[in-house]
């Protein structure tokens, strides 16, 4: 489970098993964790994260899309 990237109490994941599925980025803190597809950035799954904390973690990762995207690549050499 790569971290990706920190920002405050988020840390932006990976997990080896998502092979396969399209490019997304998870963002953890705490027991919560959130799922968004990237390019282009959308919800996929959320386990545990108020609406209002929601709109700043999705902000953020619209913010660092091109970071992940790349991250991605490289992680699963696609």
């Amino acid at each position: 489970m790569p971290t990706v990237f920190q920002v405050g109490p988020y840390s932006f994941i990976f997990f080896s098993s998502d092979r396969g599925e399209p490019a997304h980025i998870h963002v953890k803190r705490d027991r919560q964790l959130v799922k968004f597809w990237l390019s282009p950035v959308s919800l996929a799954k959320n386990r545990g994260f108020k609406d209002h904390e929601l709109n700043d973690i999705s902000r953020l990762v619209e913010e660092y899309e091109q970071t992940f995207l790349e991250a991605w690549h490289d992680y699963f050499g696609t």
